[in-house]
């Protein structure tokens, strides 16, 4: 005969880094609320007191003492339940990475991770001590083993707690998306269930912090390796998870029902469906509206996390502005968002319509600033210091005067309202430099940072799919700075197919010079285009942050030094084919 079900609340939470007072609340509010559902025991993720990552905010005492005060003040008021969470917890041998278990007032049991990521994004050596033993609770009369995120990531973390005697695993992550990690990660806790042959429930934070923006997704996998999902991407809520056990002494796993939130305002990308459960809009291309979701996420966390207004960007009637102008509308509804078409006398007529056209079909606040007396000024002014100006119109300093121009606009407007400034820019052009420090470039944050321009095309036709926002025209014409008569981008560079394929090989696989030519490349247009990635590191150094979506993105994830003297030598790569 089996006994009762067990029931377990996981809490898909939306933490803001450094906040521990609010943070403590939302963890409060949530188990309560899992309490009056009938939970037995409530998880809330990795390092959800404090957010993640808090990086050196962790080398403060204060910062730390803080923390434990607010887990004593949630362990005085959990009652009738128990409570798991992630925090940093200050040990005499170094500050470890916890899942903390709160029962009778207190602090019960503490597990410290063992693997601390030390890669990509991930500094945690710098700042945790890593642990090494197994930590297994009881919980209704069920054994139950603890980790933290990238602890499932090896063997031997699962396989400890299940010599020690767990008969389910709980895996904390705060684990950050980019395209195609949601696979990685059910791929690899199918092989620790495997292993084991104990099931893994896996609950993950969700929501944007900086760059990094956390796809949540929960999920669990049974003794069997049946995975099932939990919690949707995107979103914040509670999951109840049924555990029984069975007359064989096994363990059934049931989701038994789920409550979410739906923070954003355009039920066109996040419907309901009758019980109010996320519903997926009818689109051919998944894996865009993935990434979009993504952008829409980061966007809206970094403007309401830092408390701005709203956002403000240079709306040119380019493909870049215009599918910001899209995402800015879908994160935080049209009342937040403010677009700045700035012509000169370089500007298509085309141009200027289409960005009044967008401004309608989004329903944005929408002006227009002729840049052209400030230009004009700037020129004169320099007359003096440049006598032997010819007045090119192909003459960088006078399209960069343009651009900064435009910045000035921009900033000026943006300290006025509080807005935020997007900057506009895509991977593509920061990657080889095709951009102006404090022209284009300025801003507080970049959502198209790590979205290369093949990406951006696709992104936009799939959110026209959904409902037309972009006139058809951006898309479909070639693109153009329109710094000079009759510009066009493949004027400078190879044509983005082209491009966009020699900077991932470039940039995110690390490929050589010759390894990309022997992908069918010509070599001097991968030597051009690799130099150029290296000199422009001094403009990415000053560049906005922006949304991370890619496994190799500008920033935390690839570091280069600004002054180098390193070149690719052919002399190499020759020896190495004669050896071999």
């Amino acid at each position: 005969m089996s006994s009762p079900p067990m029931r377990v609340a996981l809490v898909q939470m939306n933490p803001v880094v450094g906040a521990l007072g609010r943070n403590a609340r939302m963890i409060l509010d949530a188990t309560e609320r899992a309490r009056a559902r009938g939970a037995a025991l409530v998880v809330c993720p990795e390092l959800a007191i404090t957010g993640y990552p808090p990086e050196d905010l962790l080398l403060r005492p204060r910062f730390l003492a803080d923390a434990a005060a607010e887990i004593e003040w949630l362990a005085a008021r959990v009652q009738g339940i128990d409570l798991i969470l992630g925090a940093p917890v200050a040990t005499p041998e170094g500050v470890i990475n916890a899942a903390l278990l709160l029962r009778e007032g207190r602090v019960q049991a503490q597990y410290a991770k063992h693997t601390l990521p030390n890669y990509s994004v991930f500094d945690e050596q710098r700042y945790f001590h890593h642990g090494t033993d197994a930590s297994v609770i009881e919980v209704a009369g069920l054994r139950i083993g603890l980790t933290v995120c990238e602890d499932i990531w090896r063997p031997e973390p699962a396989a400890l707690a299940v010599e020690a005697g767990a008969e389910l695993i709980l895996n904390l992550n705060a684990s950050p998306y980019h395209r195609g990690k949601a696979s990685e990660r059910e791929t690899v806790v199918r092989e620790r269930v495997r292993e084991t042959g104990c099931p893994v429930i896996y609950l993950n934070m969700v929501g944007g912090q900086d760059e990094l923006v956390f796809d949540g997704r929960s999920f669990m996998v049974a003794a069997d390796g049946v995975a099932q999902p939990l919690l949707p991407a995107w979103i914040a809520g509670l999951a109840f998870i049924d555990v029984e056990r069975q007359a064989d002494g096994g363990l059934r796993l049931r989701e038994a029902d789920a409550e979410l939130e739906h923070p954003q305002p355009d039920s066109l990308l996040w419907g309901d469906d009758e019980e109010g459960a996320a519903a997926e809009p009818a689109v051919p291309d998944p894996e865009a509206l993935d990434m979009y979701r993504a952008l829409m996420v980061g966007i809206r966390d970094y403007v309401r996390k830092n408390n701005f207004s709203g956002v403000l960007f240079g709306l040119s009637g380019g493909i870049d502005s215009s599918l910001t102008a899209a995402l800015a509308v879908d994160a935080l509804g049209p009342d937040a968002v403010e677009a700045v078409m700035m012509p000169y006398r370089y500007t298509a007529s085309m141009s200027i319509e289409d960005a009044r056209q967008q401004a309608v079909l989004l329903g944005i606040d929408y002006r227009e600033l002729a840049i052209e007396p400030m230009v004009e000024a700037f020129k004169a002014g320099l007359l003096e210091s440049f006598p032997d100006q010819s007045h090119d119109p192909g003459d960088l300093t006078e399209q960069n005067l343009q651009a900064r121009c435009r910045g000035v606009l921009l900033m000026a407007l943006s300290n006025r309202t509080g807005r935020l400034l997007l900057a506009t820019g895509n991977k593509s052009e920061m990657a080889v430099g095709y951009a102006t420090l404090y022209g284009d470039m300025a801003g507080g944050f970049a959502p198209l940072r790590d979205v290369t321009k093949q990406w951006v095309y696709r992104l936009a036709r799939m959110r026209n799919r959904i409902g037309r926002v972009i006139p058809e025209r951006v898309i479909t014409r070639p693109p153009s700075a329109e710094l000079a008569p009759d510009q066009e981008d493949e004027h400078s560079l190879p044509p983005y197919p082209v491009l966009d394929a020699i900077l991932e090989a470039f940039v995110e696989q690390e490929a050589s010079v010759d390894d990309i030519v022997a992908r069918g490349f010509e070599r001097e247009t991968v030597e051009r285009i690799t130099r150029m990635v290296f000199l422009a590191e001094f403009k990415r150094r000053q560049a906005a942050p922006g949304v991370r979506v890619s496994a190799r993105a500008f920033g935390r994830d690839r570091r280069y030094p600004i002054t180098s003297g390193y070149q690719e030598s052919r002399r190499s790569a020759i020896q190495a084919q004669e050896n071999a």
